[in-house]
């Protein structure tokens, strides 16, 4: 007996959107302090990953079969922003200059979202594990077309290399300041990065 080949892309098509709005509703879970945390810190495993199946609006059952554990969840969730940061530097813009710096400010807002992701998934590991190192080179490799050709149009400096912009951008998205003020700041860094000219 045959199936239903419509009925089977259906299917395929709910599944993809149950994922993508897990991954959704577990970038928002794993991004806040839980209440009553013992330490302000995160939730119990269980109780954010219920969070997690409510605010996707999926069964714990649907939750499990894509992400059998909290860390296979945190993985692809981390996966995923590096994804849609690398994604993102393939956006073509007439303007190289506004492009790079767009990207970058998009950079540091991927870092604010990606440490609380880390700082769950090095429960389960260090930092060693190739995954990080992967997920910068990637991110890195997407960046350089972007900064090549902002510096050939004559809009960015050409002594700056794209790990030290986003070197400069890490250290700014870091510090421990209003959010106004990070803001304010990375873009009197970023303003640094324009070639003299412009």
């Amino acid at each position: 007996m045959s199936s239903d080949p419509t009925a089977e892309t259906s299917r395929r098509a709910d599944a993809v959107r149950n994922r993508a709005r897990i991954l959704d509703a577990a970038r928002l879970v794993f991004a806040e302090p839980a209440d009553g945390a013992p330490t302000g810190g995160q939730a119990a495993p269980e109780q954010s990953m219920a969070e997690v199946a409510r605010r996707a609006g999926v069964g714990r059952g649907t939750l499990y079969r894509n992400f059998p554990s909290r860390r296979e969840l945190l993985e692809a969730l981390f996966a995923d922003e590096v994804s849609a940061l690398i994604a993102a530097a393939a956006l073509s813009e007439e303007d190289p200059g506004a492009a790079l710096l767009g990207w970058l400010h998009r950079f540091a807002a991927f870092e604010g979202t990606k440490r609380a992701i880390v700082t769950e998934l090095l429960e389960y590991t260090d930092s060693s594990d190739p995954m990080f190192g992967s997920g910068r080179q990637r991110v890195v490799a997407a960046g350089e077309p972007l900064l090549s050709a902002a510096q050939l149009a004559g809009q960015i400096r050409e002594d700056v290399t794209l790990v030290q912009a986003l070197d400069i951008v890490l250290a700014i998205a870091r510090l421990d300041r209003d959010p106004d003020q990070i803001k304010s700041l990375l873009q009197v860094a970023l303003d640094g990065l324009r070639a003299s000219s412009v």
